[in-house]
């Protein structure tokens, strides 16, 4: 038996998707080292830079990651001085995330990463791209109806 997974077929979709997402990851964590980011911490950051201040149970959802896991994160984000809570006004119980001028700073010295997409699919017909896409989205809301209805039949 190779170690090599499938090439192509229903078993190898996961596969090759799992095997893209953590090799795209590996690239990002060595060019974020530098910074002493994570990817998941840029992913934070860009939110706040790109989209403003926004609620931590929002980023849960939007990351995909459990709340503890952000609640580590922002601690550590908080801890750098990158970003700050405040108690939301109507909810005392949820934060509201913003950065921080030294994380905006911060942001704008960080690599542009998008040479990770470049490398990945330079080359790759914009057709193919555009299928892969459409085939994952499906399969994802699928998979995420089951999760919500929380049955397997």
């Amino acid at each position: 038996m190779s170690d090599e997974p499938r090439e192509s077929g229903r078993d190898g979709i996961g596969v090759w998707t799992k095997r893209c997402y953590f090799a795209g990851r590996a690239v990002m964590d060595s060019a974020l080292r530098p910074y002493e980011l994570g990817s998941v911490q840029w992913y934070v950051l860009h939110q706040l830079v790109h989209d403003g201040p926004t609620m931590q149970r929002d980023l849960v959802r939007l990351l995909g990651i459990e709340r503890a896991t952000m609640t580590s994160l922002v601690a550590t984000l908080v801890r750098k001085g990158l970003v700050e809570q405040e108690s939301d006004k109507a909810d005392q119980r949820q934060r509201l995330l913003r950065i921080t001028p030294t994380g905006a700073k911060l942001w704008g010295e960080l690599p542009d990463l998008s040479f990770i997409r470049s490398a990945a699919f330079d080359g790759i017909d914009e057709a193919d791209i555009a299928t892969v896409v459409r085939v994952l989205r499906a399969a994802t809301e699928r998979l995420e109806n089951i999760s919500r209805k929380g049955t397997l039949s």
